[in-house]
């Protein structure tokens, strides 16, 4: 071992000097501890600086299997293709999910109800490109949206469409809202939960009293809700007598 590779890794076992022209068999086994240790620097000793490995070329190209890409996603099939519009669209509409604040009752009556029934619009602008326009026809009470509100919230928002009820015709959208609010409501009911749906209760039955077009369809939906509110919530005195 050369003097300077001695200085930077100097000997942590005492092994005396060896001499190198002596025989070495290597595959005799040694017979004592500082007979391995010396043969160990025989080894070393006899190891070249530096060791270049034969490589054939040939064989490296013939293996090359990996393919690795960072272009990103692949495009879409040819004619499937969303449009920038819709695009921009959908990112609006999610954006809506995340906005409304519990004591945001404008927002939540826009968000359940849409646009065009919180605006009493007719008829809804044409959005072919950019499919269902959730701002304008409302959000659909999906899992992934009531499974997110705490009991505060579903109180609120049950609250604010029931005061659009108290002045307004009943809807499908409505419907659909109300169905899946009073499903997130906790048992036992707390104090302005179980006001609010003994209100919801009583305006279904005046609603379908003095609806003049008689549909079976949301004649069905107020006397579902009526129901819920008497029998699954204990309201027993609000309950339709059986026919």
């Amino acid at each position: 071992m050369e003097a300077g590779v001695e200085e930077l890794m100097p000997r942590l076992l005492p092994v005396g000097d060896w001499d190198l022209a002596e025989d070495f068999d290597p595959t005799v086994p040694p017979r004592t501890p500082q007979e391995y240790l010396k043969r160990v620097q025989i080894e070393a000793a006899r190891c070249p600086d530096v060791v270049v490995a034969k490589i054939d070329p040939r064989k490296l190209k013939k293996k090359q299997t990996v393919n690795i890409s960072i272009s990103g996603c692949q495009p879409a099939p040819e004619g499937y293709s969303p449009t920038l519009r819709w695009q921009q669209q959908q990112v609006a509409n999610f954006s809506a999910v995340r906005q409304p604040k519990s004591e945001d009752e404008e927002g939540w009556k826009k968000f359940c109800l849409g646009e065009r029934i919180y605006s009493e619009i007719d008829a809804l602008p044409n959005n072919e490109n950019i499919g269902i326009d959730y701002m304008q026809v409302g959000f659909p009470p999906l899992l992934s949206i009531v499974s997110r509100m705490n009991q505060a919230t579903v109180t609120s928002v049950l609250e604010y469409l029931i005061s659009w009820f108290g002045e307004k015709k009943f809807t499908p959208e409505l419907g659909r809202w109300l169905y899946a609010l009073l499903a997130c409501l906790e048992k036992p009911l707390l104090p302005e939960a179980h006001s609010l749906i003994r209100q919801l209760a009583r305006r279904c039955s005046e609603v379908r009293v003095i609806e003049e077009n008689k549909n079976e369809e949301q004649i069905s939906a107020l006397n579902l809700i009526i129901c819920l509110v008497s029998r699954y919530f204990d309201q027993r005195d609000l309950a339709d007598e059986p026919s």
